[in-house]
């Protein structure tokens, strides 16, 4: 089960699980769309290929809670 991470790890932006524009490496580094773009659609922290991530139903997060731990260093 993806974790569905809460925040792009280079700009902070919030990505809620249930609402698209999340990208994923197959280790689930987590990006927005802008910074997916200008990363030329590449994880800067394994070189694996970002790619989109699925939403998760709001009905479905008491039970497959999304991760809350945000990974934005500042």
């Amino acid at each position: 089960m993806l974790e569905m991470r809460p925040d792009c790890e280079r700009c902070g932006a919030d990505l809620p699980a249930e609402h698209p524009g999340a990208f994923i490496c197959s280790f689930e580094c987590t990006f927005c769309a802008e910074c997916a773009e200008a990363l030329d659609d590449r994880c800067p922290n394994c070189s694996g290929e970002l790619m989109d991530r699925p939403a998760r139903a709001k009905a479905l997060h008491a039970k497959f809670p999304p991760s809350s731990e945000r990974k934005f260093q500042s």
